[in-house]
Order: C-alpha cells, then sequence, then structure tokens
C-alpha cells in the first residue's frame, strides 16, 4: 500500500510541474543554460521563481530541475518514466494545402517518432525556412504538453520518390483508396523490434504511378477503412489505429510479465 501511495504522490507531482524540452547543448555539468524564449515562458509566463522546479526533458529521460536564475536551472535528479509507443513509427504525409499543423500536434500526441513531409504529384504547398521553423517548435511543444520522452524528428519536405527510398521502416505501408487493399489491422503487424512506415495521400489521393513507384520499393497497400478520409484525416486514423494496437500489445506484454513474476 506504501508503494502504491507513494507512486500515486510522484504522479500528482509530475502532472504539476511543466515539461521543458532541453537541447544537448544546453546542459554542462548539471547547468542548463535557458533559451531566451525558455527564460520568456518559465519566468514571465508560468512566473516561476528561483528554488521553483520543472521537468526538462531530455530525449529520452526526464531530469527534475530547479530554476537557479533568471538564466539557468540545475539538473537534479532522473525521473522513471514510459511514455512511448512500443515501436517507432516513420509518418510520410503528402502535404495538404492546410492544416498540416494539427497533423503535426495530433500524431505526436499519438506517439509518432518521425514526420516526413511529402511533395507528391498532387501537393500545392511548398513550404518556406519559417514555415519548417514552425512546424518544428509545433512538434516540441505537442511532446511538452502530452507527456512524451521524444520529440519527433520533422524532416525537411522531400520529394515522393526520396521520400520512399529514405524512409525507416522494416514494414512499410501505403495508405490507398479505391483500391482492393488488406485494412491495416487486417495484416500482421511487426514486434516493437522492428519499425514501421506508413504513407498518406494527398487531396485527391496518389497517383497512379506514385502508387506503383511505392509497391515496387517494398510497400505495402493497406486501407484505413471504407470511408474516404481527407488528407489531414487520414494520417491521424493511421497512427490511432497503430497507437491503439501496440497500446494493447504493450500492456498484454507488462500483464504476462507480473504474472510470470
Amino acid at each position: 500500500m506504501l508503494c502504491i501511495a507513494a507512486a500515486i504522490a510522484i504522479a500528482m507531482m509530475v502532472t504539476q510541474w511543466q515539461r521543458v524540452a532541453i537541447a544537448p547543448e544546453q546542459l554542462h555539468n548539471d547547468i542548463i543554460r535557458l533559451t531566451a524564449q525558455q527564460q520568456h515562458y518559465l519566468c514571465r509566463v508560468l512566473r516561476l521563481q528561483p528554488g521553483d522546479r520543472f521537468i526538462a526533458l531530455m530525449q529520452p529521460d526526464w531530469w527534475l530541475s530547479e530554476l537557479r536564475d533568471l538564466e539557468t536551472a540545475q539538473r537534479l535528479e532522473p525521473i522513471e518514466i514510459q511514455t512511448e509507443l512500443a515501436i517507432a513509427i516513420t509518418l510520410m504525409v503528402a502535404l495538404p494545402k492546410n492544416g498540416f499543423e494539427e497533423i503535426i500536434r495530433c500524431c505526436t500526441e499519438l506517439g509518432v517518432r518521425s514526420i516526413i513531409p511529402v511533395i507528391s504529384d498532387r501537393t500545392l504547398l511548398k513550404p518556406s525556412a519559417q514555415k519548417l521553423q514552425r512546424w518544428r517548435r509545433i512538434a516540441t511543444e505537442a511532446a511538452e504538453q502530452c507527456e512524451r520522452q521524444h520529440i519527433p524528428d520533422l524532416a525537411d519536405p522531400l520529394s515522393f520518390a526520396q521520400a520512399i527510398e529514405t524512409a525507416d521502416g522494416s514494414d512499410r505501408y501505403l495508405a490507398v483508396t479505391r483500391t482492393s487493399a488488406p485494412h491495416l489491422l487486417a495484416l500482421p503487424l511487426p514486434p516493437p523490434s522492428e519499425s514501421i512506415a506508413i504513407a498518406t495521400g494527398p487531396e485527391g489521393g496518389w497517383t497512379p504511378h506514385e502508387v506503383q513507384q511505392a509497391l515496387n520499393t517494398g510497400f505495402q497497400p493497406i486501407s484505413l477503412g471504407q470511408r474516404i478520409l481527407r488528407a489531414v484525416t487520414a494520417p491521424i486514423v493511421a497512427l490511432s489505429l497503430l497507437n491503439g494496437h501496440y497500446e494493447v500489445y504493450s500492456s498484454a506484454c507488462s500483464s504476462c510479465s507480473e504474472g510470470a513474476n
């Protein structure tokens, strides 16, 4: 009972501490040098004072940290946490005209490990360098908010041909519509020791040439359901299906381990 009570107390404290992503170059001998943006957020927005604590997200670890002054913080002790999916998922998204920021937020919450924006034959959006910086900031903020251990890697946009050649994944899937293809969850999904890459298309779907290109490089065509999904909806549905599968997988493995003990 004492162990359970202690675990609950720790969990309650963790929910009260703000999480801030810290880059490796910000740390020197357990002293964190805060960026100007972090200083503003912690001291001006949250109104933290020297001696107040927060969680430093230092991928993949969490560290309890204490604000020393307006510019620095002290790393104190690690916090044991496990919030990541059991498998690494790379999401290849054909850039929609609108809504990519929502895709980043939702798929970060659902556990994606990396996102590759794809310039397909039907893509109209050509993002600027400033837009890429904004997208990466959104991924960081979403990871902090949803208590991730990893901030998803957001790649520079690639052509479809480049994306299918470079995407990591021992199992690679291409979401298609109006084509006979098995549902994603009807397939024997890989164990956590492997990895997944899944590609979702633009408004209007992949062109026949793109589908053939993907098949030639080892992608498995899959369906996300009987309905036609919007370009913004499809990647979120794909991640939701995989999230549910591997969250259940992890829970089942934990139960088996506890039973064996």
